[in-house]
Order: C-alpha cells, then sequence, then structure tokens
C-alpha cells in the first residue's frame, strides 16, 4: 500500500479474507451453514461473557436484532439491569458451566468481563467453533493476543474486537488523507486521554484493603486464571483497570479507541516498534499503574511510509501542548453545544459517543459550519475532556476525535474549502452489524483478530515500559524485549491451579 493511497477500494482488507473466507472461497462449501455461517436471514444464536458494565451495551445492541440465549457473569448486582430484561435466559456465574451446559445452543459469544480474563474466555469460545466479539483491549498480555490470532485462523471463527472507531467515517476518512499525500510523509503522532482521571484511581493512595466477600459476587469466578488474593472492593466491580493484574490502566481503556485511527492510517501493525519508553510518570503507587504517563514508541519504516515517533499521553487534565500547533487550536474531540450534555461512564464527567443501543452508530463527521459557528459564540459550549490525536506530517496536520470522529485538518480553518478524498476503503455498517454481517458468513469485521491482535500487541509493549525505567528495544523476530530480561515475564501471564488458557 502506497502512501498516496491503495489503487483499489479492496485492497486494505484484502489480506485478512484468509481467516473468514473457505479454504477453496465460499463456493467450495455446500452452504454457508455447512462452513460454520448462518444466512443473513437466520437469528444468531449470541451467548454473553459478562453481564454487567460494557457487558450490557454490547448485549442490548446485539439483541435489537439477534437471540441472546446465555450469560455468564460472577456479579449479580452488576448484572442486574441486564438480567431484568432477560428473566428467561439461562444464567451462570462460571462461564466455564455455562459452556457445559449451553454450548450446543451457542453460535456466537460476547466477551465483556475485565481485561485478565478477555483471552481466556475468547480462547474458550473459540476453540467450540463460536463467533466472538470481544471487548477491548482484547488481552492483558502479547503473548495471549498472539494465541488468539492462531487459533480464529486455525478455526476460520468470524471475530471483531470492541473499538467502535475502526468503524467510524472519520477514522477512514483519515487514512485517506494520509493516503493521498495531502500532509506528506507522517513522522509524528501524538494521542492523548484524561483517563484514568475520575473514572478510577490510580496513584499511590490506591491500597486493596481485604473485606468480606459480597454475597452477590462470586469472587473465585471473578478472580478467573489470576493468581489467588483476598477480596477488595478496591478491585471489584468497578476500579480493577488500575491493577497490572486485571487491566492495562488507560492505555487498555482508550488507546484502542484513539490509536485505532493512527495504527490504520499508518499501517503500523505491518513493524512492530524497536524500542518503547515511558519518558514520564507521575503518582507511581505501589499497587496500579501511574496515575500519569507519557509513552514513547519508534516505529521503522512500513514499506514506503517513513519512521515515525509516536506519544502516548494518560491522566491529562488538558489537551498536550504540541510545536507547530496555533495557540488556541481546537485538537481532537471538538466542543458540543451546552445542553447536547451525556454522562460519561461510571458516573464520570461528560463524554461525547454513541447512545448505548445505535447499533449503526459511525460517528460524527467534521461540519466546518458548524465549527464556525461554535467558534463565534465559545460561551454556549462545553468543552469536553482531553481525549484525540494529532498526525504531523511533512506538509500538514490532522487531528481526530476519540473514536476517530471529526477529522480534520490543523488548522481547521483549512476545511473551509477542502474536499475530502474520494473514498478507497470500504464503509462500515455499524461496528456490532459489521461483526454479526461476519458471523452469517459477509465480510471479515474490520477489527477482526487478524487487525485487533497485531495491534494491541504492539500497544501492550507499552503497558510493560509502565513498570520500568529507560528504553525497552523489542526483538521482533525472538519475540522478546533484548536488553531487559525482567521486562519479558510481563509478556505471558501466570495461570493459577485449575484455570486453563485453552479449555
Amino acid at each position: 500500500m502506497q502512501n498516496e493511497g491503495p489503487s483499489r477500494r479492496h485492497v486494505f482488507f484484502g489480506a485478512l479474507l484468509a481467516g473468514a473466507v473457505p479454504a477453496g472461497g465460499y463456493g467450495s462449501a455446500p452452504s454457508l451453514k455447512a462452513a460454520g455461517y448462518k444466512s443473513p436471514n437466520e437469528k444468531l444464536n449470541i451467548a454473553a461473557i459478562g453481564a454487567g458494565g460494557k457487558g450490557y451495551s454490547d448485549i442490548m445492541n446485539c439483541a435489537a436484532t439477534e437471540n441472546i440465549v446465555a450469560m455468564a457473569d460472577p456479579d449479580d448486582r452488576r448484572a442486574e439491569r441486564t438480567y431484568r430484561q432477560f428473566p428467561q435466559v439461562p444464567k451462570y456465574k462460571d462461564f466455564r458451566r455455562m459452556f457445559d451446559r449451553e454450548e450446543k445452543n451457542i453460535d456466537a459469544v460476547l466477551v465483556s468481563c475485565p481485561d485478565h480474563m478477555h483471552g481466556t474466555a475468547a480462547m474458550w469460545a473459540i476453540v467450540r467453533g463460536k463467533h466472538v466479539y470481544c471487548q477491548k483491549p482484547l488481552t492483558r498480555t502479547v503473548w495471549e493476543a498472539q494465541e488468539l490470532l492462531k487459533a480464529a485462523q486455525k478455526y476460520r471463527v468470524a471475530t471483531q474486537m470492541g473499538n467502535q472507531g475502526y468503524s467510524n467515517e472519520g477514522a477512514r476518512q483519515a487514512c485517506e488523507i494520509v493516503w493521498a499525500g495531502d500532509i506528506g510523509a507522517v513522522r509524528e503522532v501524538h494521542a492523548w486521554t484524561d483517563r484514568p482521571g475520575k473514572y478510577w484511581p490510580q496513584d499511590p493512595s490506591v491500597e486493596p484493603r481485604e473485606a468480606p466477600v459480597p454475597e452477590w459476587l462470586d469472587w473465585d469466578a471473578w478472580l478467573g486464571g489470576s493468581l489467588p488474593r483476598p477480596y477488595s472492593p478496591a478491585y471489584c466491580p468497578h476500579h480493577w483497570r488500575g491493577f497490572p493484574d486485571f487491566g492495562c490502566g488507560a492505555i487498555g481503556d482508550m488507546a484502542c479507541h484513539i490509536l485505532g485511527t493512527p495504527n490504520m492510517a499508518l499501517r503500523l501493525s505491518e513493524a512492530w516498534p524497536t524500542s518503547v519508553e515511558c519518558v514520564l510518570k507521575e503518582g507511581v503507587g505501589k499497587y496500579t499503574f501511574p496515575h500519569r504517563t507519557i509513552i514513547r514508541f519508534e516505529f521503522p519504516a512500513r514499506g514506503n511510509m517513513p519512521p515515525v515517533t509516536l506519544y502516548w499521553y494518560d491522566g491529562c487534565k488538558e489537551t498536550p501542548k504540541i510545536p507547530g500547533v496555533p495557540e488556541g487550536e481546537w485538537l481532537g474531540d471538538l466542543p458540543y453545544p451546552a445542553m447536547a450534555r451525556t454522562q460519561g461512564a461510571q458516573g464520570g464527567p461528560p463524554r461525547q459517543g454513541p447512545p448505548p443501543q445505535r447499533t449503526g452508530y459511525v460517528g460524527r463527521v467534521f461540519d466546518y459550519e458548524q465549527y464556525e459557528a461554535m467558534r463565534k459564540e465559545p460561551d454556549k459550549v462545553r468543552m469536553p475532556p482531553p481525549d484525540g490525536s494529532l498526525f504531523i506530517g511533512e506538509k500538514g496536520m490532522i487531528t481526530t476525535g476519540t473514536y476517530g470522529e471529526q477529522t480534520r485538518l490543523v488548522p481547521a480553518e483549512r476545511m473551509k474549502d477542502y474536499r475530502f478524498p474520494p473514498p478507497l476503503l470500504t464503509r462500515s455498517p455499524g461496528h456490532y452489524r459489521d461483526w454479526i454481517r461476519a458471523c452469517k458468513g459477509g465480510d471479515p469485521a474490520c477489527s477482526n483478530f487478524s487487525v485487533a491482535a497485531p495491534f494491541v500487541s504492539w500497544m501492550l509493549l507499552g503497558v510493560i515500559a509502565m513498570r520500568f525505567e529507560g528504553k525497552l528495544l523489542w526483538d521482533a523476530q525472538r519475540m522478546e524485549f533484548s536488553n531487559n530480561r525482567e521486562a519479558n515475564q510481563y509478556l505471558k501471564p501466570v495461570f493459577r491451579k485449575g484455570w486453563r488458557f485453552v479449555g
């Protein structure tokens, strides 16, 4: 793929088709059903691993068109709202028991549990021939991501990671701007988020103090394959992301969204970073990731794209000051009208994003007239939390929002007479519909594991870098750090007795 853009509309996804198409092509199987797919007119029978929290919106988006046939969640209280909506659906504390009893009734599985069990839950579904939609960040470790990639290809199931920005129009526009050469060769990218912020505690004050296990929680099932420890409300139900044994910090929460467009447009997954370094740490705790970090990834050339340096910032209270950006320029997520207030997750500050049940949502597209109107009356807009990305090219810059939305040139005044390049990429019907279509024999989903696993794998190197001082050098051939043996122990999880990654 060339910097000025692919020559054919479907070339971007061409390399991904092998994992979802029968070996001899679709016509080689007697029917879609024989190949493990359903007719587009048939409903999928979907099971959910994780019914509360993000699991609720995943389930409701799929229930709009498909059947929900089983659920597993160790936390009855967190899953209560979902359970009330589906009183007749069988419910389990442990997803292993769900597979024991319901396997024959299941076509596909939603994985929406905490990060530490994403890989295991997804693998148990894949080896049973079930299609999988797995929430970001796909896995907690590099090894798990690579194993899921191999398994999805072996068992030829339809997969999708829950980074919905990959389906958004703005993400595709950003790719097409870069590939058209409109901002020249890109050698530097910045991406930032306010998380953890007010969403979960992640600093030296956090201490997981032991407490009695609540009656509504199966703590053993919640721990899953993690090493045993006493229950603490510091972990469960809301704040597990900050603990390295359970989550991936702000990178795991938001980088799959915010870095998705840079990953796609700059083809970052085609070459592992040569190095990763946490160049700033603030609020370093004994038990959690730091409260604020800046992480630098160095990528080599990819095809005719030059080497690129990518900076990830988390714990931001404001958008980073980046040289070359005009003073006062709005980067990332744009402000929104004062009345258009949407409540953030877990009671956090307002965020922009799709309503929970808009299955076909493909994001907001930049509108210059609306932008100009907001600039003229700044007292009538609300500023969003600082989240977004910036591409710095030799001829210009572009910025995108959290989910690859509202893609625009910088400064935005350049958009007044700008025309986006002709579309080169296929457009998504919406992230859930994209996966459901793939489950029924359609094109592979845009963030299927052939795309998602390489992306997440390089991103997770940044999670490891937060634990160490100095630059970590990555050996892509040996799949290990060449200058830090201790760091290599975090590439693969340790499973406690009684739990297996492949069920």
